[in-house]
Parts: C-alpha cells; structure tokens; sequence
C-alpha cells in the first residue's frame, strides 16, 4: 500500500472478477486522527485514500509491477453519496468494484492505465471514482527527476513549515493538521508541508504527496467561504496532476467560488510551483445537514 504503518491501511482482501476488473475490500475505521469524521459523516478523502491504495495494490499484485516502482497520479475525479457516508455502530465495510482500462505496455508491464471504481456499502452505492496514473521504473524516474534520486536526502532536507492559517479559517483543530500559510493576497495561501505529519508523511517521499494536495484543496474551499453549519465536505472533486510539487520551492494555492447554489458551491482551485501550474482542480463542497 506504500504505507508503513499498517493502522494506516484499510484493504482486507481482493479478488479477480474478469481479465481487468477486480473486486477490492476495504473496512473503514469509525474514528481517525486526520480524516476526521464530522457530525457522524466520514471524510470523503478517507474514501479518497482507500482508493489510492486501491490502485496500488492491484498495480503490484494484479500487473505485477514490482516493488520500486514509482506510482504517479495524472488525473483524479470522484463523487460521493453523502447519505452514505454516515458513520454507523460498527466500521464500514466497503466493496469496490474496479475496471482497468487504457492500459498501455512496455515490456510486459503497464506503464500508464485508468481505473474506474464503484464503491459499494451494504448494497448501495457509495461513491463512483476514476484515476489515471503512470508507473515508473526506478531508472525512468530517475531520469523524470534527476538530482532528486536521493529520497531520504530529499526529505530531510525538506524546510521548515511556515505558520499555518487560523484553525477556525479551515475548519482544523490541530495546528499540524492545517496544510495552508496565510499569504499577502486574497484567496490566495502558501501550501504548508510539514514533513514530520505522521500520516501524510508515514515514510520519506522525494516530493509532496497527493493526499496532501486534495487537502488543500478542500481546506482552500473552507477559507473562501467558512460553511456556516460548521462543517462541509467534498462530496466531488476533478483534479489534473501536472506536474510534482517539490519540497524546495514554494507552492502557492490560488481559490475561487464559482457557483454558490444554497447550501452547495462549486470552488476552482490551482497550484502554482516555479511559474506552471502544479494541479487544477474543481470541488463541489455541501454542508453537513443538508442531506
């Protein structure tokens, strides 16, 4: 799962169901330190991260690609259910019925593919997602990014973590939760990475993780518009990865609400590292109550 600690990892089981379609199990924990369930609702990025790993184990075990291997999101799109989401007596236990397609091959191993996913709880549907990722062997990589090679160098050379936001500005407790700094223009934010964050950062990476990008974008959508109920969640998002977000240079988070509609708005949120655009995103964000 490119996780190290195993509380992190939320897959029980998985199954071939035809020539590039699986079945994945996971079980999602009722309480957690960063996907903090709100108003008895879980965190749509916990159904986000499942989905990760998701994709990474049938990359291993079902396309044997080896360990070593760097995995690298191009595009990222889901909705969730929020009638569904609704924390229960006992953990969720979720089915996700994968297709893989686009797959494309260099010496028998899949270099780039999409995976469509269906996520199923009790019968019903939870949420619907699709991502698009690539595969690259070590020496690729290393040519992808040369003078980077050196993960565990990268990492702890990574710097400091400027003060973040007002917990109150993103909806955030803890300090070292808040993955934005305040910046001197409006609806704008430097991203905030802070390395030593024992679950977006469980091992050393060379580069920000996507996990931390989807919450910026969800928190930039709570500093646009704090939700008035006290609590929104993502309930979709399309996100293009364009290209890494480096630990070395700063990243500055841009926001814009397009299309307020009650009690649900549509925000616009990009990345911009070294003068290009990291990632764009969309993000349709409800309040907790509304449904």
């Amino acid at each position: 799962m490119h996780r190290a600690a195993l509380s992190e990892v939320f897959l029980t089981d998985w199954s071939r169901a035809g020539r590039d379609a699986f079945t994945v199990k996971a079980q999602l924990p009722r309480c957690h330190t960063f996907y903090v369930p709100e108003y008895g609702i879980y965190d749509p990025l916990l159904l986000c991260e499942t989905i990760r790993q998701s994709s990474t184990l049938l990359t291993h075990v079902a396309y044997q690609v080896p360990f070593g291997h760097q995995l690298s999101w191009s595009r990222l799109q889901f909705a969730v259910h929020p009638q569904a989401m609704r924390i229960e007596d006992t953990p969720a236990d979720v089915e996700l019925h994968v297709t893989c397609s686009d797959i494309r091959y260099h010496r028998s191993l899949p270099v780039t593919m999409s995976m469509h996913l269906e996520a199923v709880r009790n019968g019903s549907l939870l949420a619907m997602a699709s991502v698009r990722f690539g595969s690259h062997s070590p020496a690729v990589y290393q040519r992808l990014r040369p003078g980077r090679g050196d993960t565990e160098e990268t990492f702890s050379n990574a710097p400091k973590p400027p003060e973040p936001v007002p917990r109150s500005t993103v909806g955030r407790l803890r300090k070292q939760d808040i993955v934005l700094s305040p910046a001197a223009e409006p609806l704008r934010w430097q991203l905030r990475v802070d390395t030593s964050h024992p679950v977006l950062f469980d091992h050393p990476l060379d580069h920000v993780p996507g996990m931390l990008l989807l919450e910026s974008v969800r928190q930039a959508g709570q500093a646009v518009r704090p939700s008035q109920a006290g609590a929104s969640i993502p309930v979709s998002m399309d996100v293009s990865f364009n290209h890494y977000v480096e630990f070395d240079e700063p990243c500055w988070i841009e926001a814009d609400e397009t299309s307020p509609t009650g009690t649900r708005r549509t925000i616009r949120v990009n990345a911009l590292q070294k003068g290009s655009f990291a990632f764009n995103a969309s993000a349709e964000l409800a309040e907790i109550g509304s449904f």
